[in-house]
């Protein structure tokens, strides 16, 4: 008993927290200075401060920092014509020169670099994903007489994934079954994991977000996972990740959960069926084979995964099913 008045409070607390880090994403255009934001979290500039040093692991100055420029080099990184300091404007630089100077130190090249590099970069993310993934669905025997070899063939890869029949290979865009999808919005509650995402965000569900789940009756809603972060860029300790549950609009969240609104809109929606080692490879294949060459262009809306109520998990095997989710709009 002793310990659930601690409990409580860090719960509440990291529920402030994360409405703050929501705050933050919202308003990356405007100043954002330590003393506003430590009045809306109800402490002292001093005390805020050694807070979220604590909390995230950094200072805030830092954090708004590494923030503005992760969410610049995924603007610049799409096809849409902003300008550089259109960008820069937008995650709350005051002149193109102060922001190229800051992206330069955090990414080692200019942004207009950056920009012409990206359909390369995407490309060798692309194949480094796919000859993993070739590795991981090879036979035992293939894999040890292949380990001295730098360059594999892409397309044996695909075949071979094929012809395995496990439902659980994307190695090529046909086999995604992709869709474009007008989805309603939907009320969510959330519990948020920060850290690497993978096996962490996998406990994380089994561990916490079911048991409370089934502890408020929400056991044949449908579940949304939401990263935050682009985790070739983000570092692994810093991303953030919302695991919700569809709720009523007269739902009241309490502690640990938080409420959000899923928005709605045309979302490219991609049929997944696998393991988690698959999970990340299945992504790269949506936002580094299919977007570049689909015409269209993220949003700024969030990227999630769909879990429809009663979606298939194997405990066994660890193959699991979901839609992928990506918000998209017209080049």
């Amino acid at each position: 008993m002793a310990n659930e008045p601690s409990a409580a409070h860090r719960q509440r607390h990291a529920q402030r927290m994360n409405a703050l880090l929501d705050h933050i994403d919202r308003h990356l255009d405007q100043t954002l200075e330590l003393s506003s934001l430590a009045e809306r979290m109800h402490f002292s500039p001093f005390h805020f401060h050694r807070v979220f040093a604590a909390w995230m692991g950094e200072t805030l100055g830092d954090y708004l920092r590494h923030r503005r420029l992760d969410v610049s080099a995924l603007m610049l990184a799409q096809p849409e014509p902003r300008s550089v300091l259109e960008v820069a404007l937008t995650v709350g630089f005051g002149s193109s020169e102060a922001f190229a100077r800051a992206f330069k130190l955090r990414f080692g090249q200019t942004p207009s670099a950056w920009r012409l590099d990206s359909p390369q970069r995407w490309a060798r993310e692309l194949a480094h994903s796919r000859e993993q993934q070739a590795l991981r669905h090879r036979p035992p025997q293939a894999l040890l007489s292949n380990l001295d070899q730098t360059e594999r063939n892409l397309d044996q890869a695909d075949a071979t994934c094929a012809e395995e029949d496990t439902g659980s290979c994307f190695t090529s865009e046909s086999q995604m079954h992709i869709s474009l999808q007008q989805l309603p919005p939907t009320r969510v509650a959330y519990l948020r994991h920060i850290g690497p995402y993978g096996q962490r965000v996998h406990k994380f569900w089994m561990n916490t977000v079911l048991p409370w789940r089934q502890a408020q009756g929400l056991e044949q809603r449908a579940c949304y996972g939401i990263g935050h972060d682009d985790p070739s860029l983000a570092a692994p300790e810093q991303c953030r990740y919302d695991a919700c549950v569809e709720v009523d609009a007269d739902f009241i969240a309490r502690s640990p959960a938080s409420i959000q609104d899923l928005p709605g809109g045309r979302y490219a929606v991609a049929q997944f069926r696998g393991s988690l080692a698959d999970f990340s490879h299945a992504w790269t294949e949506l936002l580094r084979g299919w977007l570049p060459s689909s015409g269209m262009q993220i949003d700024g809306r969030p990227v999630f995964e769909h879990y429809p109520p009663g979606a298939d998990y194997d405990p066994t095997t660890g193959i699991f099913s979901c839609e992928l989710c990506l918000p998209v709009k017209a080049s």
